[in-house]
């Protein structure tokens, strides 16, 4: 748990990791053991920094992911219908 809160933590403003890239930072390959840590304890750190791999925000987190995103400029694009992701190419970040 506090390995991935620390990998967490690490993510830059504007920047994003997937649940399966902090997942292979700490050596694993446990994407749902990652979402699950961040569905417990992840209020505490920057949650909307982890994204699903399709580049959009945890579910039923949309809006406030969005402000927080925006705040931040982390890049996103816009479907025709009005729904956004994260940029992935642009956003992702390595540690």
């Amino acid at each position: 748990m506090s390995r991935v809160l620390t990998v967490v933590e690490a993510i830059p403003s504007g920047r994003v990791m997937t649940y399966g890239d902090v997942a292979a930072a700490i050596g694993s390959r446990a994407a749902r053991a990652v979402g699950q840590t961040m569905a417990y304890y992840g209020s505490d750190v920057a949650w909307w920094r982890v994204i699903r791999a399709s580049g959009h925000p945890a579910v039923d987190h949309e809006s406030a992911a969005l402000e927080h995103f925006r705040a931040e400029g982390t890049p996103l694009t816009w479907s025709a219908s009005g729904l956004f992701r994260v940029d992935l190419a642009a956003a992702r970040w390595v540690p």
